[in-house]
């Protein structure tokens, strides 16, 4: 199968993904296609939502890099390029963080998403018995849930004790939703029934109070234009749910481990000691709204909107299970989450 007969159908899921803020946010999120050995997979950095306008996708060889992940080869982790099939690279750019989880999985088409309704289920401590309830109504579709791994290698290597079983759905905990299939068709219609199988009403909310926060904006620091974020601030549940912890891996990498809460004035207190590294990413005004800062990237903007959607989702009464300190401290110093922040960093 030549890359111009695999592609086109694949493009146009990925963008459909990627256009709706309750299943991809930002550069989250990635999708494959397999055929003769060599599997195209969306590049790191890249949005789903652009797939129809610019190149995405990146070649490489399938079975030499699932023989370096069964061989424990550092280069899966530190020289995923090395895998990339160069004379089919027109992108030249870098092979997603994920590529490995794709790799193992024995399906022709493999899409990875962050679904907000799976992730409301896959952060609570009962998620197992909650999601088993709620896949009953496909039965015809095998899934597994896969405990929280740091996404790349650690993640695949969760992932390939259950690749034989040829599962149609993993949940991951803490981080979202994998469905695969064998045509681009197959896994669209699994996306529809597990999404509805998992969806959850959000809570309402008043409105945010902008004349408010308007006047009390503090210097480097911004109303967001989308409105739908402030939610997180209006919601009694939501607000205690957010500034309790980090909830999955990309509410870590760009809105850091402390968000911020201003009760009066300018007094701003950081709600995890010790957490974040300088001024919070996101400022909370209980009952108002939502300031955020001036430095957050585009990707940082709809991350604040999935937490907000992610959180108005949970059920107050949830036993939630957060991300540790080390689990953290994992994903701020991983070099590949590093360069996918760079590329989401405007040009200065």
């Amino acid at each position: 199968m030549t890359k111009a007969s695999m592609l086109p159908a694949l493009r146009n899921l990925s963008a459909r993904l990627g256009r709706d803020i309750t299943r991809t946010q930002g550069a989250g999120g990635n999708t494959s296609v397999k055929s003769g050995g060599i599997m195209w997979v969306k590049a790191s950095g890249t949005w789903l939502a652009e797939a129809k306008d610019r190149e995405i996708f990146v070649p490489v060889a399938v079975e030499p890099l699932v023989a370096a992940l069964q061989a424990d080869d550092g280069r899966v982790e530190t020289s995923i390029t090395d895998f990339v099939v160069e004379s089919l690279n027109e992108t030249r750019l870098r092979p997603s963080i994920e590529t490995s989880v794709h790799a193992v999985l024995p399906q022709a088409v493999v899409v990875h998403f962050h679904c907000v309704n799976t992730i409301a289920h896959a952060v609570r401590s009962d998620a197992e018995a909650l999601v088993g309830a709620r896949m009953q109504s496909v039965p015809h579709l095998r899934w597994a849930m896969i405990p929280y791994r740091r996404p790349g290698v650690p993640l695949a290597h969760a992932i390939a004790q259950v690749a034989s079983e040829r599962p149609d759905v993993l949940v991951l905990r803490n981080h979202g939703i994998i469905i695969a299939g064998e045509s681009v068709d197959e896994v669209d219609e699994k996306i529809e029934a597990v999404t509805s199988a998992l969806r959850i009403e959000p809570r309402r909310t008043p409105r945010p109070d902008l004349d408010y926060l308007s006047s009390i904006v503090l210097p480097g620091y911004c109303l967001p234009e989308d409105e739908a974020i402030h939610a997180v601030a209006l919601d009694s549940a939501a607000f205690r749910i957010a500034r309790a912890g980090s909830l999955y891996p990309d509410h870590v990498i760009f809105l850091g481990t402390a968000l911020g809460v201003m009760n009066s004035g300018s007094d701003v207190a950081a709600t995890k000691s010790g957490g974040g590294n300088g001024a919070p990413k996101l400022i909370l005004v209980p009952g108002r709204g939502v300031l955020v800062s001036e430095t957050l990237s585009s990707g940082g903007l709809v991350m604040a909107r999935c937490l907000t959607e992610v959180a108005l989702r949970i059920d107050p009464r949830a036993p939630i299970e957060y991300l540790g300190r080390s689990e953290e401290r994992e994903l701020l110093h991983w070099e590949a989450e590093q360069y996918r922040q760079k590329l989401d960093r405007p040009e200065r």
